[in-house]
C-alpha cells in the first residue's frame, strides 16, 4: 500500500536524472558582447534551439562547441565557431558569444580571456590600430589566450622534467626515475593538446574557402570576395600556428631528450647489473679453485691409513699439490671468464689483428676462407643447380687482390649458369621421354 501511494522511487529516480540531464543538454550559459566591446549579458541561458533559429546554425554546430574535447574552426556563411582549449566562442559581425561550459575548471584563464576580449573590440578601426575587422579582432583575443595558455602550462610542465633530467645526469636514483614517468606522462597530454591546436589551424589554412568566408563584416554589407582573396586572415592565423608549432616543437624535443636519457640509464644500469653479475663469477671462480684444493685434503681427513703419514716430506707433497691445483683450476676458471667477457662483432675475442685477417666472417664467428692467404666465395653449387649462393660469407686474407676476388665471381657466375642450362635440358629431356 505503502509502495502504490509513493510510487516507485527507482522510476522516480530515473525520471529526475532524465529531466536534469535533458535540462543541462537543451541549455547554454553564454556572455554576450556587442559591436563596441560592452557586455550586454553575463552569464545568460539560452535554448539551443533559440540559438539555432537565431544564428542560423545547425544542431551538429552547437554538439561541435557544447560536448567535443577535440580543437576546431568551424566557419559558417554568419558565424565563426571556436572550440579551442577553455575558449568556446561564436563571433558574428557586430557580436561575440562566449560560451561557459558546465563545471569548467579554467575560470581564470576565462577572466583573463573576457578582459583582453573587451579591450580588443572596443579598438577602432583606423590606421594607427591597424584595419582588422570585428570578427579579426574577436578571433586574435581567441588565438592569443590560447598560445598564451599553451606557453605558462608548457612552462609548468617542462621545468620539472628539465629539473630531474638534470638530477638524472649526477645520480641514478629509484625516486627520481619514478618522478620522470610521471612529468613524462603529463608531457605526453600537453603535447597531443598541443598537436591538436596546431592540426585545428592548419586545417583551416588549408581551406580558401573557409578563409575567404571568414569576413564576416564584407558579408554584411554585401561585398563579396573570391576565394583567393584572403590575405589579411591568413597571415593572422598563420602567426599564430608558428607559435603553436613551435611549442609543438619544444615540446617534442623535451619527449626526445627523456627517450634518450631513458635509454642511457638502461644502457648504465645493464653495465652495471653486467659488473655485478662478473663480480659474482670472479668469487664462484675462487670458490672452485679452493674447492678443487681441498678435496685432497678432505680425502686424507678421514684418517685412513695410507702410509704417508709416515713420511717426512708427506705434508709438504701434500700442500703442495693442493695449491698447485687450485692455482691451476683458478688460472682456468679466470682465462674462461675473460674469453666469454671478451666480445665482438667477430665472435668471442678477436683483435685488431683477426678482424684483418677474416674480414666479412660475420657475427657467428665462422670462417669462409681454408686459409688465411686464400679467398674461398662460396661453397660451390649443389646439386639441384643453385647451389649455396655466395658462401657463407666473403672471407679473404690481407694479400687477396681485388681483381681475384672479381675473375672469382665471374668465374662462380658462369659455372651458375652453365649448371642452369643442364638442368633446364635434363627437365625437358625427361619431358620428352615420358
Amino acid at each position: 500500500m505503502l509502495r502504490d501511494a509513493l510510487g516507485d522511487p527507482t522510476s522516480s529516480f530515473e525520471t529526475l536524472g532524465r529531466v536534469t540531464r535533458s535540462a543541462n543538454e537543451l541549455k547554454m550559459r553564454c556572455t554576450e558582447l556587442d559591436e563596441h566591446g560592452n557586455v550586454t549579458m553575463v552569464s545568460g541561458e539560452f535554448k539551443k534551439s533559440e540559438l539555432i533559429a537565431k544564428y542560423g546554425l545547425l544542431p551538429r554546430d552547437l554538439r561541435k562547441i557544447d560536448s567535443s574535447i577535440l580543437p576546431n574552426i568551424l566557419v559558417r556563411p554568419t558565424a565563426i565557431l571556436i572550440n579551442l582549449l577553455h575558449i568556446r566562442a561564436l563571433i558574428k559581425h557586430n557580436r561575440v558569444l562566449v560560451f561557459d561550459a558546465y563545471g569548467t575548471t579554467n575560470s581564470k584563464a576565462q577572466s583573463v580571456f573576457m578582459y583582453d576580449l573587451d579591450l580588443k573590440l572596443r579598438q577602432k578601426d583606423t590606421a594607427a590600430n591597424g584595419t582588422l575587422a570585428y570578427e579579426m579582432r574577436a578571433l586574435e583575443a581567441v588565438l592569443i589566450s590560447v598560445t598564451l595558455g599553451l606557453e605558462k602550462e608548457f612552462e609548468g610542465v617542462s621545468e620539472p622534467v628539465v629539473r630531474v633530467l638534470m638530477q638524472l645526469e649526477e645520480d641514478i636514483d629509484r625516486d627520481k626515475l619514478r618522478y620522470l614517468l610521471v612529468y613524462s606522462k603529463k608531457l605526453g597530454t600537453f603535447e597531443q593538446k598541443a598537436r591538436l591546436v596546431r592540426d585545428a589551424l592548419s586545417e583551416l589554412l588549408e581551406a580558401d574557402d573557409d578563409l575567404s568566408a571568414m569576413y564576416l563584416s564584407e558579408k554584411a554589407e554585401g561585398k563579396v570576395r573570391s576565394e583567393d582573396d584572403h590575405t589579411e586572415v591568413e597571415m593572422l592565423l598563420e602567426s599564430y600556428h608558428k607559435i603553436a608549432d613551435e611549442i609543438v616543437q619544444s615540446a617534442e624535443n623535451l619527449v626526445s631528450s627523456i627517450r634518450n636519457t631513458e635509454e642511457i640509464v638502461k644502457a648504465i644500469l645493464d653495465a652495471n647489473r653486467n659488473s655485478l653479475m662478473l663480480l659474482d663469477l670472479r668469487f664462484s671462480v675462487w670458490t672452485l679453485a679452493l674447492t678443487a684444493g681441498t678435496f685432497i685434503a678432505a680425502l686424507y681427513g678421514m684418517n685412513l691409513n695410507s702410509g704417508i703419514e709416515e713420511s717426512a716430506w708427506g705434508f709438504y707433497i701434500v700442500s703442495g699439490a693442493c695449491t698447485v691445483l687450485g692455482i691451476g683450476v683458478f688460472g682456468w676458471g679466470i682465462r674462461r671468464l675473460r674469453a666469454v667477457q671478451t666480445l665482438s662483432m667477430w665472435g668471442h675475442g678477436g683483435g685488431a689483428k683477426s678482424k684483418l685477417k677474416y674480414w666479412g666472417k660475420g657475427a657467428y664467428g665462422g670462417r669462409s676462407v681454408v686459409d688465411g692467404a686464400s679467398a674461398g666465395v662460396g661453397a660451390g653449387v649443389g646439386a639441384g643447380g643453385a647451389g649455396a649462393g655466395v658462401g657463407a660469407g666473403l672471407g679473404f686474407g690481407g694479400e687477396t687482390a681485388y681483381g681475384e676476388l672479381v675473375k672469382r665471381e665471374r668465374g662462380l657466375a658462369r659455372r651458375l649458369a652453365r649448371a642452369e642450362a643442364r638442368a633446364e635440358e635434363a627437365a625437358k629431356s625427361g619431358s620428352g621421354g615420358s
